[in-house]
């Protein structure tokens, strides 16, 4: 049997490296690109042998005739998952969003196209769909509502046009609330998990936004990758596919998961009172279901609490100076 090869953009980042590591246990040789901005080494060769990777260091926004000079075998998928993806800095500095999850991934499609891959495996974002009605299929109407979720929009449709003018088979994958170990730990006010357990780690109260009665789609990292390869080597998955756990839980119940020690403070404009993946398409197609339930994934979360040891711990005055623009830009926006 021939060794598959993927190509795992982003491969050092959080949802890349389970996605390599995932891809390494089913018998791939992966080639990573990644410029090392967001992702971590460790992340990768903590977990793989290292004979079955090679990395590449590489910004997505350069020129992809390097890449090509590097990468010599012939590859069977690409794997897309490098981009900017914290909300709020979108908002500060949207140009940067833009250029990276836009122009890099038109970058990676004309890999793939040279290339002739199996498959372009896009890693979307279901923050396009904006204040959808639930359960959200792939057809509900799209609303981004702040610039990252424009620009990984943007990136679908770029992919969706490559799969329709030069005929590249494309996936893109809507990704729900992913959650699990190995986040990236930076300033930047972002995931609500790991915001969580770095102040249970400091011992200070979790801060809930809003009343905490806002429901999300949580749904654990090792099943994202999972879906990631089943999409990939079905023939016929092609196009948009919704990957969460089908089920919401309100933010409040998990944030007691963790600490019984909360802090409320105020709801952001702009922001979904639930999200709910309507995942009958990938499991009617793929055969994909989730397997890790919430509190299972928050357990392993905490079993893998060191990760978060080194993040930056914040808090309500904070969190209020961090978010200053979301309220500025996007409280204008829906008064309106």
């Amino acid at each position: 049997m021939t060794r598959k090869n993927a190509v795992v953009t982003g491969g050092l980042g959080f949802i890349g490296s389970h996605l390599v590591e995932h891809l390494i246990e089913q018998g791939y040789f992966v080639h990573i690109i990644d410029d090392f901005s967001n992702g971590r080494l460790e992340n990768v060769i903590n977990f793989v042998p290292k004979e079955n990777i090679q990395i590449h260091e590489h910004d997505i926004r350069d020129d992809v005739n390097l890449i090509q000079r590097r990468i010599q075998v012939d590859i069977d998928y690409i794997f897309h998952l490098a981009g900017k993806g914290d909300i709020v800095p979108s908002i500060d500095n949207p140009l940067e969003y833009f250029k990276t999850n836009v122009i890099g991934t038109v970058n990676c499609l004309e890999l793939a196209r040279s290339w002739k891959v199996k498959k372009f495996v896009y890693a979307a974002s279901s923050s396009c769909y904006g204040l959808a009605p639930t359960p959200t299929d792939e057809r509900c109407p799209l609303s981004p509502q702040y610039p990252y979720a424009l620009s990984k929009l943007q990136g679908e449709q770029a992919a969706l046009h490559w799969a329709q003018v030069y005929s590249v088979p494309i996936a893109s994958i809507r990704i729900f609330n992913a959650y699990g170990p190995r986040v990236m730990t930076r300033g930047t006010y972002g995931a609500m998990f790991g915001v969580f357990i770095k102040q249970m780690l400091e011992q200070k109260p979790l801060t809930i936004v809003g009343d905490g009665s806002q429901e999300r789609d949580f749904v654990y990292v090792s099943d994202v990758a999972r879906a990631f390869r089943l999409v990939a080597e079905n023939e016929n998955a092609l196009g948009v596919f919704n990957v969460g756990k089908g089920k919401s839980d309100k933010v409040i119940d998990i944030a007691k998961l963790i600490s019984s020690d909360l802090q409320f403070i105020p709801k952001r404009p702009g922001e979904p009172t639930i999200t709910l993946a309507d995942i009958t398409r990938i499991t009617t197609i793929v055969g994909w279901k989730p397997e890790v339930g919430i509190e299972e994934g928050v357990n392993k979360l905490l079993e893998n609490s060191d990760d978060w040891r080194k993040a930056p711990l914040w808090d309500a005055s904070s969190i209020e100076v961090a978010t200053a623009n979301w309220f500025k830009y996007l409280k204008n926006q829906h008064n309106r």
